[in-house]
């Protein structure tokens, strides 16, 4: 029997215990050691094994710790737009499908047809009273497409939104001597366009003269445009001939309307 452990110095540890933790870990266990023990080699041999097992698992552990510091650190220092991924490396790749939106079929707009009508009058038109308002009336379509007349013949309406064209021609007349003046100006559903109106003068008996202009305005669907005239002299009116060969018949009132800017 001994009467107490054996005192090992450091240097002895040293020879077999890697580093000075498990030296120190060594020291608590064989402090832990009763007074008296028999001088067995195999507990000693068992007390040697047991202090080396812990020497290595707190190796692993401080090992552990301190790659888990050092991915710490790794992670505070990282850039805020770099994802952390928490899938182990053992997992499958994950894969990404992205939609094709260039395999559908392109958007083809239509294009809108401009609107167009082309319309005359093959009748006199006079003024029962002076100053008085009168719609010149058409009584022929030439062609239409989206612009058509109405009722009253004076009305040219429009089935699509656009700024429109419109270019008349009236061949004006005097049936008597004398001065007279004959006053041409445009309306939108009954109401007068400010600023349209023209002041033509004819004098003489059998004197001509024509009035052709034209005028651009928005006109809405549904719309409808009219020429208004008006004069001081009754012997003043709108003039229609027949055919005479070699000339084809001229029409009082023609108008074309386009819808050639919008």
């Amino acid at each position: 029997m001994i009467e107490g452990p054996y005192k090992i110095t450091r240097n002895e540890l040293a020879e077999f215990l890697p580093s000075q933790r498990a030296i120190r870990a060594f020291e608590q266990l064989f402090a832990l050691i009763p007074s008296s023990l028999n001088d067995s080699a195999a507990i000693v041999e068992e007390v040697s094994v047991n202090a080396q097992n812990a020497d290595s698992k707190a190796v692993q552990a401080l090992s552990a710790i301190t790659r888990l510091a050092d991915a710490v650190e790794l992670l505070a220092l990282a850039p805020r737009s770099v994802e952390v991924s928490t899938v182990s490396d053992i997992a499958p790749p994950t894969t990404q499908i992205v939609a094709q939106t260039d395999i559908l079929p392109p958007v083809i707009n239509e294009v809108r047809r401009k609107r167009y009508g082309a319309f005359h009058s093959t009748a006199t038109q006079t003024a029962a009273a002076i100053n008085t308002a009168y719609p010149m009336t058409l009584n022929t379509t030439d062609i239409s497409f989206g612009v058509y007349t109405g009722t009253p013949t004076s009305r040219v309406y429009v089935d699509t939104e656009g700024f429109y064209n419109f270019q008349f021609s009236a061949q004006l007349h005097k049936t008597a001597g004398g001065v007279g003046a004959i006053y041409i100006w445009a309306r939108v559903n009954g109401v007068d366009i400010p600023d349209s109106a023209t002041k033509i003068r004819i004098q003489g008996n059998n004197a001509e003269t024509v009035g052709a202009w034209n005028f651009v305005l928005p006109i809405n669907a549904g719309d409808y445009f009219e020429l208004v005239w008006s004069t001081d002299d009754t012997s003043c009116e709108i003039l229609a001939l027949p055919a005479s060969a070699p000339v084809p018949a001229l029409p009082s009132l023609i108008l074309t309307v386009t819808d050639n800017i919008s």
